[in-house]
């Protein structure tokens, strides 16, 4: 009866989120009085999800798994969660266990939170917070099914170590090539930077900024402060950046700790996109821009002017903190 957690990995190595809904896992499972088991696909040191409070791991290692795959995951996860006789299973609220997860949702028979903040309020029935109306406000959900999905927000609940190792299981999940029907033909990826969806910290760039050429000064603040780049999306329509880049409600989602707006006015579809970080940080020469209104800390400026001051004293500041 324990809680089925589902951990994403890339090339082997989990996630950061991965931790992250384990440590949600744990907590759930401490509410309930049972255990947590963890389910991963192609990862290695399985034994480092003990941390974050799994007490077994389902470790599947197959070659036609290690690109994700909505219908086969959902498969492997659901037979997992039946030998298990799990009646929770705790997934990640990333763009592959959004897709997964409607899909697991059906083959369990199991209602479906997304988006959720907050460990459960309630057990009887099981009563979870949630952000709703793209950021705008909480919702509080009650999940009456025999079984449940959870969908934990990225930087929501934290990471909650308890220093124990995981006992690691092989597991082999029974599937077919029906289960195969959708294939991925190629991936694309950006090398060598830290991933939107994984950050703490995002820098991102506007039309302010006037042109690519002048991307450099962005590139070198997410440097200094181990962030990714992004963009608005005038700036990938215009080809500036790539798409992949973009952020938004219209293209990538982001909960950073911490989300630096440079030379973005501020529409609404970007408000949407980035409400969720927790510090928002906006350097804009217009005083009337929208983006001031939903911003934690606003500077009034030019951003050719203010960020490398600001890159010069970051750097001063960790050199004398090293």
């Amino acid at each position: 009866m324990s809680i089925l957690v589902y951990t994403e990995s890339e090339n082997g190595k989990f996630k950061k989120n991965a931790f992250e809904v384990t440590s949600y896992a744990k907590a759930v499972a401490e509410q309930l009085g049972t255990s947590v088991t963890a389910i991963s696909f192609n990862a290695e040191e399985n034994e480092s999800l003990g941390t974050y409070g799994a007490e077994k791991v389902l470790a599947v290692s197959n070659d036609r798994l290690t690109t994700f795959n909505a219908e086969a995951y959902a498969k492997a996860i659901a037979e997992a969660a039946e030998k298990e006789g799990s009646q929770v299973v705790v997934v990640s609220s990333s763009a592959n266990s959004k897709y997964l997860a409607p899909i697991l949702a059906a083959k369990l028979k199991a209602g479906y939170a997304p988006n959720v903040v907050e460990a459960p309020s309630s057990t009887s029935p099981l009563t979870v917070k949630r952000t709703a109306f793209s950021n705008k406000g909480f919702a509080f959900t009650e999940i009456t099914t025999d079984r449940k999905i959870i969908g934990v927000s990225n930087n929501a609940f934290g990471l909650n170590e308890t220093g124990d190792t995981a006992n690691v299981e092989d597991f082999a999940p029974t599937l077919d090539d029906a289960d195969f029907s959708v294939t991925s033909v190629e991936v694309d990826k950006i090398a060598g930077k830290v991933s939107i969806a994984d950050a703490e910290i995002v820098v991102s760039g506007g039309r302010g900024l006037k042109g690519p050429e002048n991307w450099g000064m962005i590139e070198e603040l997410a440097e200094v402060l181990g962030a990714a780049t992004a963009c608005s999306k005038p700036v990938s329509d215009m080809g500036w950046r790539p798409h992949g880049e973009h952020v938004g409600q219209t293209g990538k989602p982001v909960a950073s700790n911490l989300y630096i707006a440079i030379g973005i006015s501020g529409a609404i579809q970007h408000l949407a996109g980035v409400s969720a970080s927790k510090t928002k940080v906006v350097i804009n020469n217009d005083p009337e821009a929208p983006f001031f209104k939903a911003a934690d800390y606003g500077i009034v400026g030019d951003a050719f002017e203010i960020v490398p001051q600001l890159v010069e004293k970051l750097k001063e500041f960790k050199a004398q903190n090293v």
